[in-house]
């Protein structure tokens, strides 16, 4: 089996216990405001900003350290609308056969099924 090589960490900055809480709370406070949205604002987004974001999520664990993950940047309107087609199709067949009865039930009080905006 051939050895990996641990590689240190730089640049690690050592927080106080208030200076940790504090940073848990103000992410805690942002992360609990975040909701699932059916509608969208016209607005672009900066194309720097989203390469950001994209290298970001790129750097989430993984098993081996591997980040296996792709992603797609789409900026077509017709790609997008195949995709939200395609995405609605799948949601279909889920809600429809595929989701566990304790599932749906969980969903009854919120009105949550297949049919979305």
């Amino acid at each position: 089996m051939t050895k990996c090589r641990q590689v240190p960490l730089t640049g690690y900055v050592v927080r106080d216990g208030d200076q940790m809480e504090q940073r848990a709370a103000l992410f805690y406070s942002e992360a609990s405001r975040r909701r699932t949205v059916r509608t969208f604002s016209p607005r672009s987004v900066p194309r720097a900003f989203i390469e950001k974001c994209v290298l970001s999520a790129g750097m989430a664990p993984s098993g081996a350290n591997m980040q296996p993950w792709h992603f797609t940047i789409v900026e077509n309107a017709e790609m997008k609308q195949r995709i939200r087609d395609a995405a609605e199709k799948e949601e279909r067949k889920f809600y429809n056969s595929r989701a566990p009865k304790a599932w749906l039930k969980a969903l009854e009080p919120l009105g949550t099924d297949e049919h979305k905006p």
